[in-house]
Parts: structure tokens; sequence; C-alpha cells
């Protein structure tokens, strides 16, 4: 049942092994993925809900929170389902089902959700920050930037780094208000009580849907189908049967620990502030200050670490969704720290703004609207799931059982319903707030509203009305072709990258090596300085000389030995200078030092190599520098 689309995650596809494991040691292999995905359920943008629904209405809306995770526990099964059993995440799914221009509006909507999302975690560590350090909230979302160079890190490491890094924010949450519960003392008989469905009146209403709303993250659901792959299974019927089974259990346990969380907030929130008459707690700040005039220094700080955690996890999932959707949507590959930079500053942009003319108030407001535009996307991932698992041609004998489709579908129509009706308010709140907005919410709001809705009816209609066959709409990388009679190919003109290193001896070698004596070499070095910058071929100060004369004598040691070179400066930025000369002695064939640097220094001196590539229309070698 393997896919002829390329890996999702393909630098991590498959690397842990689980085939040659037997007991625990095959379920600890298993154990990863939905502790990435559980972030999902707690990071900032739910903590709004779950304090206000705790503040006003104690514990009584506990069960609701248990709803939503038995909903979020369905559908996040059934995405690793489809990871699993065909080796598809939900955005490669949709490329094979549905046309490229409908592809492309459920890309740039999930990539929205994505910044939405990760503007609140911008929010999120911002408040923290202020709340722990005292720091301002315009430093605060400055420094969100940095955790570019932290996921660089980490995805360097390998998965089970991250995976182990992420599982160590969670305990971090998780023990914060394990201590905050200790501090507050909430009485157990009553939150007992909590679980008992009751019915609810307008603003307990409001608030349930809040909670349901925000509770299944559209990226979770295409992170999920992912990060399963990233597992080497048996393919067998019975490797796949065992992979599921391990994955539900993984996903049940990581879920009931985002469950503890939230419920743990919403505890917190009826002990400390319902019990002691403050009913409108809705914001974040607000709950700190009272939890310090209520129970000391302790509890506030406990709740700032917990929110800083909370949004440091968070946003480290949300760039792996957003790889995930690119590649899946578009067959796209960028390098993950450009894509990660790219939309942190599309997340911190707005938040930037908002500080600078709304302060807190409004960074509050932003919260709450990120949400709203998660709110959009979430069947534009959940439905596509469902006619996914659903479809015994896809998925054989492991598609889904009919009363598993059923309650799929229920609990679909129910978040998709409270969503859709959570967006409608919002919109007519944003009207009837500043009646200057009006024209803009009619004229333009509301008509891209209803596309979006005549979009989403179109993902649940189709399916039903002409099955897909799931052909790969497209394929990376191409179809690999038959290999008939090879011809040997003689390159006549030869350049060789030289940067007066240890690196130089390879290069050259491997360069006499493709040519022997019938070829021509260009040695081709590049001066970087500041007057060869701005001055070029007119430039003549001490480094360009030196370096002229070092590059002459690799010349006549070359002529010396019977072949034939020639010396070639490059000025300014390395890249273009090396295609330049390229093009201008026509040649043919390439080679290049590898400066051989990982994480950071890959960063910041790892482009040349690449961006030479995508300069020049010759093959290029890559020669990585020898150990010594």
């Amino acid at each position: 049942m393997n896919s002829t689309n390329s890996e999702s995650l393909g630098n991590v596809h498959g690397s842990v092994q689980t085939e040659s494991k037997t007991g625990w040691r095959k379920f600890w292999a298993f154990i990863g993925p939905a502790y990435l995905i559980s972030v999902g359920y707690m990071d900032p943008g739910n903590w709004a809900t779950d304090l206000q629904a705790g503040s006003q209405f104690g514990y009584r809306l506990i069960w609701v929170l248990l709803l939503s995770n038995l909903i979020a526990l369905l559908l996040q099964s059934l995405s690793a389902r489809l990871g699993i059993v065909r080796g598809l995440d939900i955005a490669q799914a949709s490329k094979n089902a549905y046309p490229r221009f409908i592809n492309f509006c459920l890309y740039v909507l999930a990539q929205i959700a994505i910044i939405a999302c990760d503007l609140a975690e911008v929010v999120g560590m911002a408040i923290g920050l202020q709340l722990l350090f005292k720091l301002p909230l315009i430093w605060g979302v400055s420094i969100t930037l940095l955790d570019t160079i932290l996921l660089l890190f980490l995805l360097n490491k390998g998965m089970r780094k991250l995976e182990g890094f992420i599982v160590s924010l969670i305990f971090i949450v998780g023990l914060s208000f394990l201590i905050e519960m200790i501090i507050v003392k909430p009485v157990v008989p009553e939150i007992m009580k909590g679980f008992v469905p009751t019915t609810l009146n307008h603003s307990a209403l409001y608030i349930a849907i809040g909670i349901i709303g925000a509770t299944v993250m559209p990226h979770n659901l295409y992170l999920h189908s992912s990060l399963v792959q990233t597992r080497k299974i048996d393919r067998s019927d019975e490797g796949i049967r065992s992979a599921l089974k391990f994955n539900l259990i993984d996903t049940t346990v990581a879920l009931n620990l985002a469950f503890f969380v939230n419920a743990a907030i919403l505890i917190l929130a009826a002990s400390a502030f319902f019990k002691n008459g403050y009913h409108q707690v809705a914001e974040i700040e607000d709950a700190h200050k009272l939890l310090y005039n209520i129970f000391g220094a302790m509890a506030p700080a406990l709740f700032a670490i917990a929110l800083i955690a909370s949004g440091q996890s968070s946003t480290i999932t949300g760039t792996l969704a957003g790889q995930i959707i690119m590649e899946g949507h578009l067959n796209l590959r960028i390098a993950p720290w450009l894509r990660r930079l790219i939309t942190r500053l599309l997340a911190i942009v707005p938040a930037f703004l908002t500080v600078l003319y709304s302060g807190s108030e409004g960074l509050s407001r932003l919260l709450v609207l990120s949400q709203v535009v998660l709110s959009l996307q979430l069947g534009f991932a959940v439905i596509p799931l469902i006619h996914f698992t659903s479809d015994k041609e896809l998925m054989g004998k492991f598609a889904i059982p009919l009363w598993m489709k059923i309650a799929a579908w229920i609990f679909t129509v129910l978040i998709v319903g409270l969503n859709g009706r959570l967006v409608v308010e919002e919109i007519g709140n944003w009207s009837q707030a500043n009646p200057a907005m009006a024209p803009l919410v009619h004229y333009l709001i509301t008509p891209i509203a209803t596309a979006i809705g005549m979009l989403l009816l179109y993902i649940l209609i189709k399916p039903f009305i002409h099955h897909s066959d799931h052909k790969p709409a497209a394929i990376p990388h191409g179809i690999a072709k038959a290999i008939e009679e090879l011809k040997a190919i003689h390159y006549s003109q030869i350049g060789i990258t030289i940067d007066f290193s240890d690196n130089d001896q390879d290069s050259i070698s491997h360069a006499l090596m493709q040519g022997g004596k019938n070829a021509t070499y260009s040695l081709i070095h590049v001066v970087e300085t500041a007057g060869a910058r701005y001055h070029g071929t007119q430039a003549n100060d001490y480094e360009t000389q030196s370096d002229q004369d070092n590059l002459q004598r690799y010349v006549t040691a070359l002529n010396n030995l019977g072949y034939t070179s020639h010396a070639h400066i490059g000025y300014g930025n390395r890249a273009q200078a090396i295609a330049q000369v390229v093009k201008q002695q026509k040649v043919d064939f390439l080679v290049m030092g590898s400066h051989g640097h990982k994480a950071l220094k890959d960063l910041i001196y790892g482009t040349t190599v690449d961006t030479v590539r995508h300069l020049v229309n010759v093959p290029v070698l890559v020669v990585k520098p020898q150990k010594k």
C-alpha cells in the first residue's frame, strides 16, 4: 500500500525503527507523534475560553471539555490511520483527489490558519514573558523570532530529539498546573459533578461553542498524518494493524494529558475566581493578577512559566505543519529555516502593530481573532479526512467502519456548525462595534466568507458526485525511466572553485579525475573585500593582489604537471561571481568544495553551493572535506 508520492517530512521519514523491536521497546518506539499533536490542544489560544468557563460557571462545563477531547481523539486517530495505511498526509491525499485550483485554495487557507496559530503563540509567549520578567510586550514579541534558530537546531538533531524537547515542555506545563491545583485546593466532589452534562443557558452555550471550536486545530490533523510516517513499520496487514494499535494508545495518552491541562486551567479559574466572586475573568493578564492577589507570588509565576512553555512548544509544531501543507498541496519545497522565518514574520507584524497602537488589550483581542480564523479552516481538513479514511478503494480493509464514519460526520457537523455560528457572530460584532467598518464588512469580509463557505460545500459534495481514483496528480521528482545503453561523457572545460583552504587539494584532485589531461581547467576564486564589492575589477587592495598571486601558483603547479589551466578572479557576491565565470569560460562541469558546516553555521555560510547550482546549467560536483 505504499504511495508513489514523495515522502512527507522527507528528512525524517521512516527515521525511527520499529520492526525489529518487541514488547515495551516496540511500544516506546511508537510513542512520540501524538505528544507533538497534544501541544496544539493546550496552546495559549485555548486558555482564554478555559479561564472564562471556570470563572463564570465554576466546574459546570468540565463535561464540555471531555466531549471536545473525545471528538479530538476520534479525528486524530483518523488522521493517524491515513498516514499509516496509505503513507499519505492529508495535503498529499487532497492533491490527488481535488483539482489544481482547489488545492491552491486549500493551501492558502491552511497557510493562513498556520499563521493565525503562530500569531496565538507569539501573543502567548509575549504575555508570558511580560508576566514573569516584567518584559515590555514589544520586546517579548521580538524575542519570539529566536525560536527559528531553536527549531533549526532541533530538526538537525533528529525526530527523537525534537519529540523529547516537546515532551519536556509539556511536562513543565503539566507540573506547573499540578502544583497550582495543590495551591488552590479545588473541591473534588464538585469537580466530579462537572462531568455530568447539564442544560446550558445562552452565555454558557456561547462559551461551550468556544471550547469545542478551539479544541481541534486544523494544522494538528495535517501534522499527525505526517508524523506517524516517521516510524518505519512492517507493511504487511499484521504490521499495519500493530502500528494502528500502538498509535491509538499514543494518541489516547497524549490527548488525555492535554485534557488534564485544559481541565486544570478551568478548575484553577473555578477555584480561584468563581469561588471568590470574580466572574468576568476572560483575559490571561487578569487571571495572573488575581492569582497574585489571592495566593501570593508562586501561583502566578507557575502560571506564566506554563504559558511560555505552552507557546514555545506549539510554535514548533506549527512550523512542521507548514512544511507539510506546502509540500503536499503545491509540491513546493524551500529551506525549513526560511519557511519558519517567513511564517513567524507574518505573525509578528500584526502583533507588533497591535502592541504599538492598542497595547495589551488589543493583543488579547488579536488572540481571539486568531481563533476565529482557525475556525474557518477546520472544515477543510476534517471533511477530506473523513472522505479519505472512508474510501475502501483507497484504504482497503483498513477503511473505517460504519459506526466510526457516522460518529465522525456527527462530530464534524457539530464542530463546523458551531464554528460557522462563531464566525457569523464575530462578523456581526465587528460591524456593530465600529460603524465605520460596516462597508468593509459588507463589501469585502462577507463576500470572502461566502466564497469560503461555497468552497467548503464543494469539498463536501465532490467525492459523493465524482469518485476520485486518487492517482497522484503530480509527483515532485517525476517517474523513473528505463535505463538503456549509457555512453561515457567527456568534459572539456572544467571549473574548480578555490578558497585557499585545505579543501582545495581535494577539489582539484576530483576535477582532474573527471577530465584528465585532455580538458582545460578554470580555477575560480572570488575576492569579497569591501573594495571588491564596490569597485569590482578595479579593486587593487592587498587581499586582491595576494589572492591573484596564490591562484597563479596553483595554475603554475598544474601546468608543470602537464595540465592546461587558467586563473579567473571574481569580485563581490560569491555565487553570482562563480556563475559569471562559468558562463564566460563556457565551463561544462563545475567542482566545488563543501564547507562542512552544521546548524547555525550552515544558516550563515551554507548558501553558496545551493545558490550556484540554481544559477548555472552544468553538472556540479560538491566535494566534502576529508576528516583529518
